[in-house]
């Protein structure tokens, strides 16, 4: 079933005149007031995290930690819901994302399959934002090589041998991202 624009204001209209709020992943939260309606932006910058699946320990202990720093990632494993089509799903949230933390290792950098299909996507996507926009956050979990084609053009970080300097420089980016998409969004035109 398709659903056309108009359909979707009508949707969100009602709902608001019935007293609920409408949340949109995202974007943010509609919800009904005395003066009107109110719009409150998602405040908690969205990271779409790619990892190979032989890191999902430590790459659990990242999202933990941009969680506490305020940050909204997106991990597979947690966000995906049964019969949801996970290919559609996962291309949509790295459009979507402010950010994009590619978690690189000896694992992640040989492996074909997933993380390579959402690292080519998320290339996809930093061309189509302005050059000066930060996206791509290439992010070693440990001592390994970053891809040329990555290494020659994004600067990475290191998580290692310091985890919380790491973290803080990767949180740092993830803002910096989420500003500029604040902007794009509410741009006039």
């Amino acid at each position: 079933m398709t659903t056309k624009p108009g359909q979707i204001f009508e949707i969100v209209r009602k709902s608001l005149e019935a007293g609920q709020a409408v949340e949109i992943e995202g974007l943010g939260r509609f919800r009904a007031t005395a003066e009107g309606y109110r719009f409150d932006p998602e405040a908690q910058p969205t990271v779409f995290v790619a990892y190979a699946v032989e890191d999902l320990s430590i790459v659990r202990r990242l999202c933990e930690a941009l969680r506490a720093a305020g940050c909204s990632p997106w991990l597979d494993k947690d966000r995906l819901m049964p019969g949801q089509n996970w290919t559609q799903s996962i291309d949509g949230a790295i459009a979507d994302a402010d950010a994009f933390v590619a978690c690189f290792s000896p694992r992640s950098v040989t492996k074909r399959g997933q993380f390579q299909s959402e690292l080519r996507h998320a290339l996809d996507c930093a061309q189509k934002r302005p050059l000066d926009d930060v996206f791509l956050l290439p992010a070693r979990l440990e001592r390994c090589s970053v891809p040329g084609r990555i290494a020659e053009q994004w600067q990475y970080v290191d998580l290692f041998p310091d985890w919380e300097r790491g973290v803080r420089r990767l949180v740092r980016s993830i803002r910096r991202a989420a500003r500029g998409r604040i902007r794009a969004r509410f741009r006039p035109g």
